[in-house]
């Protein structure tokens, strides 16, 4: 039963969204949420994640938006006074923090008790020398491995062991800081770095089980020592590719029984050594040449994998752990999708899981694609199906690449190619053994090269084997029924054959081929039950349900996470959601997302786990036969699907013709024009001489922008005909429908954003949010602020009168961003979104109102109140990036998205809250005393004064000669260090390597002279070495000055307090008059002190 005195917990979140520590953590907070205030107990989270929707008031009884640190963590146990906390439902970031808790006495200073798994617990799973030996003393099989705290160690470790040796670090996540090496050189760099990145600054150095296969138990223990195996997984890649960077299949397929049993009992040995309450992940790696088997790892809290397991299975993992934590037993727990199952009961199932990882390699400059043992993916996406050929087609259509399984033609041809990529993994791993088994590859040799269980290869040419049935028989029912249960699209039959996707669809809809309704109950249709959890599929006879005639809204979600398009939108759904709910009688959700809230069993009245492609919409449209789709709040993988679907249903909220207009680059400037609203000079081009023509005329730099693009794909700034050329050809393979536009990129202009939402006539602007950098920094990327920071009055009011014309011109029925640049008075509108925004989250959390709410008025036809959102104090919105993982990317932002989430805090002051949001970004701040390196290109000038600054106020300075020279001009004093190439002391490269230097200011050079060459060679060396050391790097000259000043001001007040706050829950807004912010009722002021 529960614990008696538990009264109210505090559940420590995971921060921004990073590579390896993803959406999956909003998913599990808000179950935990749920599980505790069923029992009244009253929830306290901290996260400064502001996009997340378990920090919105209608979860949460308390939510702090501020840094997941311990100094800020120590001062809310003080303020709120919590019984127990929570650690394992925040990720590795809220585990360690735990831990650090404990190790500086604040939990039990405070009498704080931790729930579920202990401190104890934790540290054996995560310290890679303490798990060895538990393991090894309960007499289970683990590599042979020996640990290592410095170079010298870990050197004479892998001599015991034996090369090739793989290097594991003790507290990350994601396998950060890991790799494999083949000899002592590549030791000593991996071991180098991931010494840096463990906190307790010990590697281990373990046997290299290559090829062995990995396999992935998902296990729940009460106190009572109770166990169960949720399910098992296992991973299309052997062991030395990171299961988050593997296609994983579930419920496991090339294990013989007694492998499975084996593997079953050993993992409930695992979790009973270890004294986990709750759940965990353990994984084992396997011989595929013998019943041997040794334990990986295990992660002692909720994770990826457990999103995962939970959503393929239907066992509501977090909720029941939750429940564990605060002293259930599993035999007193029912599992709630089915309502009439024990949590004991083990999930069975009559389907297969397919989850693809998803890369964005190509939006960062430089990135390696080889993929290894640090997990490099952005996203995932989960797909259901009755045969593993159809699970994977349909798996890799929901990643939105723009290519299916089989389509390859592209790729490498030549042998030796082939081999390369079989052997040496990088993100086309899945394209590439398609190829090859296209090619003739035998698989055996392809199972020898990549490591793939024959099995698998086996399924994948049975693909390749339909394929040529389809071209020899055409458009017969039974191919096509026959090719649908295989997992192929109409679209890939009809390129087959050479008949469009819709014909195709006319065909077998004709002949009765259609897909059939199946629920997902964890019961494999053995007992009766009713779920509203489910997909479609060709591998079946009937319909697991009966579609009635209701009022019925469907929703359509984000899709995979990528680069532009995380946690932000699953927000905007789930808000939309819940608001339409009050207005229809069911609201269906369509998502592919294992990580997210929007495909949690409880949030709505059905969820489709299926494809956001047309076919599949249409299809499930065909099924329930709703009075009209949302498509405005799943970013731009549901808004470029209007146009089709506008032909065969409603389109609810804006009109698909005027969102074809806002999307299409050349429409909206035409717009623009005709409406008299300024913008920066373009011109619509077809082919390259008219771009040379345009940029001829108008002057370099000019910036290329597709159309119908997420986080400005394909979009940059070309400072010469060469750039320009290489710019088009890019923009012209993402834009291949619509034509591209180019225009006249306005140098030193400040960039401005609305968030609002319109009724079709009444326009209420949530903010108006300047960033913080000058144009030329995505918005994705940049460091935005309310209120504003340079706009004055008049130009506000124009902003707001664009704003307002546009809406009412376009007929917005729904959200909208508009961005604009403001420069010496003038204001130019550069972008409309008709459709939610990355930022609406944090607006609408800033201002009290929350913008879903209002945007579902407009869209169910309803009229809003004409205003602006009112805010108090500050609010920073702050990006996080994933540099350190991707091997080579270089460390810069610009016009195309590369950071993967964001934060925001508070404070009464912007520097108060633009300090906190960076910590919380995980940016190191220096403190007095520190070593600043600062390299300059062209626009060293521009930092001179806040060098001065820095200088005069107890940091350090270092910089290259040039930078130097400069600095000495002003009587500013410095080291100079010799660049990485001069080879000489004392060099860049060892004040890096010994994080001797705390910050980097490298603000990029843009010229192209020979010598120039050798510069930019230069300064990319540095940014990238620093963020493989963690060291953080601005890139950005307005962001740099403003970091200066805020840290002058930081470090001259020390003794005291910054302002932040605790957002708490509110009633929700009334439709016609949004609340606003700043009242006691909306954001109740705390201190808490800045880290000293």
């Amino acid at each position: 039963m529960k614990i008696g005195e538990l009264k109210k917990v505090l559940i420590v979140g995971s921060g921004a969204i990073k590579i390896g520590e993803a959406g999956e953590f909003d998913y599990s907070t808000s179950q935990a949420i749920k599980a505790l205030r069923e029992e009244g107990l009253q929830t306290i989270v901290v996260n400064p994640n502001i996009a997340t929707i378990h920090t919105d008031k209608k979860f949460a009884d308390k939510i702090y938006s501020v840094p997941i640190r311990t100094e800020f963590i120590e001062q809310i146990i003080e303020e709120e006074k919590p019984d127990g906390i929570l650690l394992g439902f925040g990720g590795q970031t809220a585990l360690n923090c735990g831990v650090e808790l404990a190790e500086k006495g604040i939990l039990e200073k405070h009498g704080l008790r931790v729930l579920g798994t202990s401190i104890r617990s934790i540290e054996l799973a995560d310290n890679r020398e303490l798990f060895k030996t538990t393991m090894q003393e309960n007499g289970i099989p683990v590599p042979k491995s020996k640990k290592a705290s410095d170079l010298d160690s870990a050197i004479a470790a892998a001599k015991e062991i034996g090369y090739p040796v793989i290097v594991r670090v003790a507290y990350t996540l994601g396998g950060q800081g890991s790799g494999v090496a083949f000899d002592e050189a590549k030791l000593k760099e991996i071991a180098q770095r991931g010494l840096t990145y463990s906190r307790i600054r010990q590697v281990l150095v373990e046997e290299y089980l290559d090829k062995w296969k990995e396999v992935e138990y998902e296990v729940m223990r009460d106190q009572d020592d109770n166990c169960t195996i949720v399910c098992n997984m296992e991973n299309l890649d052997p062991m030395g590719v990171h299961t988050g960077d593997s296609i994983v299949v579930a419920p496991s397929q090339t294990l013989t029984n007694r492998e499975f049993n084996n593997l079953r009992s050993t993992a409930q040995r695992v979790i009973r050594a270890l004294g986990i309450i709750g759940e965990c992940n353990i994984q084992f790696a396997v011989d595929p040449q013998s019943e041997d088997f040794r334990v990986i790892e295990v992660n002692s809290r909720l994770s990826r994998s457990s999103a995962l397991a939970s959503k393929a299975t239907g066992y509501p993992i977090a909720y029941i752990a939750a429940k564990l934590s605060i002293g259930y037993t599993l035999p007193e727990l029912t599992n709630k999708i089915t309502g009439v199952t024990s949590a004991c009961f083990e999930p069975s199932l009559d389907y297969i899981v397919v989850k693809a990882p998803r890369w964005d390699f190509r939006k960062f400059r430089n990135a390696s694609k080889g993929i290894g043992t640090q997990m490099k993916s952005v996203g995932e996406v989960m797909a259901i199906g009755r045969c593993f050929e159809e699970a994977l087609q349909k798996a890799i259509r929901m990643l939105d690449l723009g290519r299916e399984l089989t389509d390859v033609r592209d790729l490498g041809r030549s042998p030796r190619r082939i081999r390369k990529e079989l052997s040496e993994p990088t993100d086309q791993r899945i394209f590439y053994t398609v190829k090859a088994l296209r090619s003739g590859f035998s698989i055996e040799e392809v199972s020898k090269l990549t490591g793939i269980d024959p099995w698998f290869l086996d399924k994948i040419r049975n693909i390749l084997h339909m394929e040529a049935r389809i071209r020899k028989e055409r458009l017969r029912a039974d191919t096509v029924g026959s090719a649908k249960i295989l997992g192929f699209s109409d679209e890939r039959i009809g390129r087959l054959i050479g008949k469009t996707a819709d014909s195709v669809r006319q065909f077998r809809k004709t002949h009765g081929v259609v897909p059939f309704t199946k629920q997902i109950d964890t019961l494999a249709a053995e007992w009766p039950t009713n779920t509203n959890y489910l997909y479609l599929t060709y591998g079946g006879s009937e319909d697991d349900i009966v579609h009635s005639e209701k009022d019925r809204i469907i929703v359509l979600g984000s899709g995979c996470y990528r680069i532009g398009s995380s946690v932000e939108f699953d927000w905007c759904c789930v808000n939309m959601a819940l608001a339409l709910k009050g207005s229809t009688r069911e609201v269906i959700m369509v998502n592919c997302n294992p990580e997210t809230v929007s495909t949690d069993f409880d949030v709505l009245d059905k969820l489709y786990f299926e494809e956001l492609t047309l076919e599949r919409v249409l299809d499930i449209i065909d099924k329930e036969r709703p009075a009209g789709v949302v498509v405005s709040v799943g970013g731009q993988t549901a808004n470029n699907l209007t146009l089709e679907l506008a032909k065969h249903t409603r389109i609810l909220g804006t009109s698909a013709t005027s969102i074809d207009t806002a999307e299409d680059r050349s429409k909206f400037s035409l717009l623009l024009d005709k409406l008299g609203v300024q913008q920066p000079g373009w011109s619509r081009v077809e082919n390259l001489g008219d771009a040379k023509k345009f940029a001829q005329r108008i002057g370099y730099p000019v910036l290329i922008r597709p159309s119908y693009v997420l986080s400005g794909a394909a979009m940059n700034v070309a400072f010469d005909e060469k750039q320009l050329t290489e710019y088009i050809e890019q923009a012209a393979k993402i834009s291949r429908d619509y034509p591209v536009v180019i225009s006249k990129f306005q140098r030193g202009a400040r960039e401005v954003e609305v968030d609002g939402v319109c009724d079709g006539k009444n326009v209420f602007i949530g903010a108006i949010v300047e960033h913080v950098e000058n144009a030329g920094v995505h918005s994705g990327d940049a460091t935005m602020s309310i209120p504003t920071l340079t706009i004055g009055e008049e130009t506000r009011k124009r902003i707001v009168r664009y704003s307002d014309m546009i809406a009412q011109t376009l007929l917005i029925k729904g959200p909208f961003n508009i961005q604009f640049l403001v420069k010496n008075g003038d204001v130019q509108v550069i972008e409309c979104n008709l459709r939610a925004s990355r930022s609406m989250p944090f607006v609408s959390k800033m201002i009290g109102t929350n913008l879903m709410d209002l945007a579902a008025i407009a869209i169910m036809g309803g009229t809003i109140k004409p205003g602006e959102g009112v805010s108090t104090g500050f609010g920073v919105k702050a990006p996080q990036f994933s540099f350190t993982r991707l091997d080579n990317a270089d460390p810069i932002t610009g016009v195309e998205m590369v950071s993967t989430g964001e934060v925001a805090c508070f404070g009464d002051t912007f520097q108060d809250a633009f300090i906190n949001a960076l910590i919380a970004s995980n940016f190191y701040v220096p403190r007095m005393g520190d070593a600043v390196l600062i390299s300059m290109g062209e626009t060293r000038q521009g930092i001179i004064p806040y060098a001065r600054l820095l200088a005069e106020n107890g940091y350090r300075i270092y910089a290259t000669r040039h930078t130097a020279e400069e600095l000495a001009g002003k009587g500013i004093e410095s080291t100079t260090l010799y660049k990485v190439r001069e080879r000489r002391k004392p060099n860049i490269l060892d004040y890096l390597t010994s994080k001797e230097i705390k910050l980097v200011i490298n603000i990029p050079s843009h010229e192209k002279e020979a010598e120039s060459r050798l510069i930019l060679r230069d300064e990319y060396v540095i940014r990238r070495k620093a963020a493989e050391f963690g060291i953080p790097v601005v890139t950005n000259l307005e962001l740099a000055r403003a970091l200066v000043k805020a840290l002058v001001n930081y470090n001259g007040r020390i003794a005291h307090p910054a302002s932040s706050y605790a957002l708490n829950p509110t009633p929700p807004a009334s439709p016609k008059e949004p609340a606003k912010a700043g009242s006691p009722s909306a954001r109740q002021r705390i201190t808490v002190s800045p880290p000293l």
